[in-house]
């Protein structure tokens, strides 16, 4: 098995993807809109790469959020509101807002768990500062570290108890960041003092089973290297201070915060401590480049991994009467 997770170029599988996923067993793989039309359409797709690989627990991921995020949309999916949702409840009444953004989280769960995704990169973890981006202030819950982790813990928990793992994300935090990391390098020039805010939410889910790292420059810990691709911050803030042992996968490494071809960027984040690279875009060239540069996954991040898909539990909760809570719940702000 690759330690790499990789993206596909429609809504089936080609004939030239299942040959060349059969050759370089990645560890996982990523749906995107272009990969989703219809419930019956993405079962078929997901059941397809289960029976290709022969294993039961793969890896599908998918970014449903909610709000702007949403791989998964109506008119075929309802509607889901964003993190900044919950944190206006939150202001007014804290634990309706934790009960709300695990309801629906719960029923985010449920509809993957249909169509046969088991992987939600969700919750977003970033405390927001007056600059960050709005490329994840737009998506975030708030400025609060204690909020944040807790609507975090929430959002985790109720993603469990719809049939799915979740992914804490951007690690070591991405609220710092003025610009957007899908198209510029961001560099956070905070001190380490201020930096223990962005690692608090962490710190408190550091139990979570998978997290995806943040393609950013740190100066207080690694003035030359993003995240993704910095062994210091990897082994002294990711896993040391932050203590999170979790399955580490990187943000995608198509994002243009990285340079280098696609190859040396995933052999990078894996020499640096990542466990597995997310490539996202399908392009065969690519994902070739990619296989040929990789190793077989270390045993530690086989472990992670396997570990974090033995979380998935089968859902019982109810869709419809997840959503009512919710939104009664969220109607009070």
């Amino acid at each position: 098995m690759k330690p790499v997770i990789f993206g596909l170029s429609g809504p089936t599988l080609t004939a030239d993807e299942a040959a060349f996923f059969t050759d370089s067993a990645p560890a996982g793989f990523i749906l995107f809109r272009r990969n989703i039309e219809t419930r019956a359409q993405v079962r078929a797709l997901t059941d397809s790469l289960r029976d290709l690989t022969g294993r039961d627990d793969l890896p599908i991921l998918i970014d449903q959020e909610g709000g702007r995020v949403a791989r998964m949309a109506p008119p075929e999916w309802p509607a889901f509101p964003a993190g900044p949702a919950f944190d206006a409840l939150y202001e007014i009444a804290p634990m309706s807002a934790i009960q709300a953004a695990r309801a629906n989280a719960e029923g985010l769960g449920l509809i993957l768990h249909e169509v046969g995704i088991t992987v939600d990169c969700l919750p977003l973890l970033d405390v927001v500062q007056p600059d960050t981006t709005e490329a994840i202030s737009c998506r975030a819950y708030g400025r609060d570290p204690m909020r944040v982790a807790a609507l975090g813990r929430a959002t985790l928990e109720g993603l469990a108890a719809g049939g799915v793992v979740g992914v804490v994300k951007h690690m070591p935090g991405h609220g710092r960041a003025i610009v957007d990391s899908h198209h510029l390098l961001p560099t956070v020039t905070a001190s380490d003092a201020d930096l223990a805010i962005d690692l608090e939410p962490f710190q408190s889910l550091r139990g979570a089973p998978m997290a995806m790292t943040s393609h950013i420059v740190y100066q207080a810990w690694d003035a030359e290297r993003p995240a993704t691709l910095s062994p210091t911050v990897i082994a002294e803030i990711i896993r040391g201070r932050i203590g999170f042992d979790g399955l580490l996968m990187t943000d995608d490494i198509d994002m243009k915060a990285l340079s280098g071809t696609a190859g040396e960027k995933a052999a990078g984040a894996i020499a640096a401590g990542c466990d597995v690279v997310l490539d996202c875009w399908a392009r065969m060239d690519e994902m070739v480049e990619i296989a040929g540069r990789l190793d077989d996954i270390a045993a530690i991040s086989l472990a992670r991994l396997d570990r974090a898909m033995a979380t998935l539990v089968p859902p019982q909760g109810d869709f419809a009467a997840l959503i009512a809570k919710r939104d009664s719940l969220l109607a009070l702000a």
